[in-house]
């Protein structure tokens, strides 16, 4: 058990646990604290409004919600707190994903869902990240070397080009 996490991770099944594998990697890189929980809104509706509800009072700042088909569980997540919350759209075996980016996506006004991509995992890690990074110098240093690493690797591969 991690303690004091700043980052709160669910999903609606364990099935989703490998495309989220990935924020956990992003967490872990920028060593902040986060918690993964499975909780649907649909099969466990009064856990997931007590977690959301909650959710500040112990110290999550951020939270990411993944879910795939009907995908309600960040947007059931952002009406239940004030905190941001972030979709993931988990791609599905009917329609790519594109059901779960579209549910996730379209959130009514007052209701903000940030959205990455389908299976957008890694990306939705990095937001959170830039999310704290904002009142975390620390932070932010981190991030500012990660995208000149990342720029840097990007350069790097045009020493292998050869014509």
């Amino acid at each position: 058990m991690i303690k004091n996490p700043i980052v709160g991770i669910i999903m609606g099944s364990d099935s989703d646990l490998s495309v989220m594998e990935k924020t956990f990697a992003v967490m872990k890189e920028f060593d902040v604290p986060f918690e993964v929980k499975i909780i649907s809104a649909h099969r466990t509706p009064d856990v997931h409004a007590k977690y959301s509800k909650t959710a500040a009072e112990r110290g999550i700042k951020v939270i990411i919600a993944a879910a795939g088909m009907a995908a309600h569980l960040p947007g059931v997540t952002a009406g239940h707190t004030h905190l941001p919350v972030i979709g993931v759209p988990i791609s599905g075996k009917n329609l790519d994903g594109m059901d779960a980016l579209m549910a996730i996506v379209q959130m009514p006004p007052g209701i903000p869902v940030a959205t990455v991509a389908v299976d957008g995992a890694k990306n939705a890690g990095l937001l959170a990240v830039q999310i704290l990074a904002l009142s975390d110098s620390e932070l932010t240093a981190k991030y500012i070397q990660f995208k000149k690493n990342m720029a840097e690797e990007s350069m790097r591969k045009n020493e292998k080009l050869k014509f």
